[in-house]
């Protein structure tokens, strides 16, 4: 028979599984986290970090103001974990550039951008600067740049340091975090869900909330939900440590706050393959260059290639299966961004609390009216 874990139990143990944990702790919940292996892909050790606004939501105004409020709670939250764990999460928002070698590009990005101004209105703020104006503040700007634009609110963190602090304030709570625990098997019984591990274990789970990253289609099926999402390739690469700061953050290149410069930006559809490429490295490195040219010389030290997480739209999910009360559903591919709401007011939501947020713009409806999930 199947041993009972918790109240609650989280199928996925990365940014966005251990943030839901977080705010269902702090909300007074019993709560089992069950990571998969090292071995497994996972979104959280490999992302670029960005704590980022800029043009989410252009298209699809809910997930623009969800992020705005996100990287707004991200002081607050990032002073909560420090104080909490004593780990420093290195966040730093002040203000992020998106560079453009192609005029077109940019004017087409600046239309997005001012999608997204009305539907925020005064709660985002963004500028359009040509590159020579560019320049001028920033001499070391390449002259193939032909403008960015800017947005005081975008910044970035220290995202393995961030899951470090989630799961030690997990565990701190009084969570259960069990490792090397990817479940193979869901099935819904009259008590609950039966849960089988990639050992064979069994575990009986009262609720449980699927976060589970790449993870998720297998299991999301047999709980009668219709999302399925895809893996998509984001290769990187990261500098030797450097003595002196780089003068600004972009969402291609940022410097970490041990002094290497991170560069990345890639997307591919290239199945459930996290290699990196020597096309796409050699590419990265000539963006860089264009970008800053005195990062000719200087020598990179890692490459690797992660999975991002995408829904069918590209949008977070958050969803409850009609067929089986008490399972949701959450993925995003902005776990990092989204963290801070994750570990808050998400928990209204599982909880169907008085204070719970409107998520319908969120729910997985919107794919059951297309083929497109």
């Amino acid at each position: 028979m199947p041993t009972q874990a918790s109240d609650i139990t989280i199928i996925g143990g990365g940014v966005v599984g251990l943030s839901t944990a977080l705010g269902l702790l702090l909300a007074g919940q019993r709560v089992t986290v069950l990571d998969g292996a090292d071995s497994d892909f996972r979104a959280s050790q490999g992302n670029f970090g960005l704590v980022w606004l800029q043009g989410k939501g252009a298209d699809y105004a809910p997930y623009a103001e969800l992020t705005r409020d996100a990287v707004a709670a991200w002081p607050g939250f990032a002073t909560m974990l420090q104080e909490r764990t004593g780990m420093e999460l290195a966040l730093d928002q002040s203000g992020g550039f998106e560079f453009f070698t192609d005029a077109g590009e940019l004017a087409d990005f600046a239309v997005d951008l001012e999608r997204q101004q009305a539907a925020l209105g005064n709660r985002f703020s963004h500028e359009v600067i040509d590159g020579d104006a560019l320049r001028r503040k920033h001499p070391e700007i390449g002259p193939a740049v032909v403008g960015a634009t800017f947005c005081a609110l975008d910044g970035h963190v220290n995202p393995l340091r961030l899951l470090r602090a989630l799961r030690s304030e997990v565990m701190a709570l009084g969570g259960e975090l069990r490792t090397d625990a990817l479940v193979r098997d869901v099935a819904a019984t009259q008590s609950g869900f039966d849960l089988t591990l990639r050992d064979g274990a069994r575990i009986g789970a009262e609720r449980i909330v699927l976060c589970a990253g790449l993870g998720t289609s297998a299991l999301a099926e047999k709980l009668g939900f219709v999302t399925r999402v895809r893996p998509q390739r984001g290769e990187l690469l990261i500098t030797e440590k450097l003595g002196t700061r780089l003068p600004f953050l972009s969402s291609t290149i940022r410097q970490v706050d041990e002094g290497g410069i991170q560069i990345g930006g890639t997307k591919a559809d290239a199945g459930p393959d996290d290699g990196e490429t020597l096309e796409v490295m050699a590419g990265l490195a000539r963006m860089a260059v264009t970008i800053l040219p005195a990062l000719a010389d200087v020598r990179v030290v890692r490459a690797w290639g992660a999975l991002r997480v995408m829904s069918p739209d590209g949008y977070p999910v958050y969803a409850r299966s009609l067929q089986h009360p008490g399972a949701c559903l959450v993925t995003c591919h902005s776990g990092v961004t989204l963290a801070p709401l994750h570990a808050t007011i998400l928990a209204d939501w599982l909880e169907g609390t008085s204070n719970a947020p409107d998520l319908e713009a969120f729910d997985e409806n919107r794919f059951a009216l297309s083929d497109a999930a």
